[in-house]
């Protein structure tokens, strides 16, 4: 898998969450909406690597996870985006709303307003999450 492949992941993980949202499946949706953000910060780290450059076995190991904040980190970008969020109160915002999700919450029942706010905090234009990641993947 490649930064490409990760890329397309996070588009159409955003697409499955709107025609999820669109058929009442909060709890998939919500899930699916934050996978789109693990596949976009994926993309970023992937940004950093050269091609034939050996990998790195500790950064490659730390970045099989699907822990959010942990991704950020790895990105390098978090300082960026902790400047970018402090002077953009609605990306901090929606930071919130999303640093939390992980991989077990496709265990959990999640409720429409749940879903819709995740769905949102990702895909707002102006200042969703991953339109911020998409300037730097």
């Amino acid at each position: 898998m490649n930064r490409s492949d990760l890329q397309q992941l996070a588009e159409d993980r955003v697409l499955d969450a709107e025609a999820l949202l669109d058929a009442g499946r909060w709890s998939c949706a919500y899930y699916i909406g934050g996978y789109a953000i693990e596949c976009a910060l994926k993309a970023c780290i992937a940004r950093q690597t050269a091609l034939h450059d050996f990998p790195d076995k500790n950064l490659a190991q730390k970045v099989h996870t699907h822990n959010l904040a942990s991704l950020l980190e790895l990105t390098l970008l978090k300082p960026r985006f902790d400047q970018a969020a402090a002077t953009n109160a609605p990306l901090g915002a929606h930071w919130g709303v999303i640093k939390d999700w992980n991989a077990a919450t496709r265990y959990e029942q999640k409720s429409e307003p749940e879903a819709r706010k995740l769905y949102h905090a990702v895909t707002d234009a102006a200042n969703g999450v991953l339109p911020w990641i998409k300037q730097y993947w």
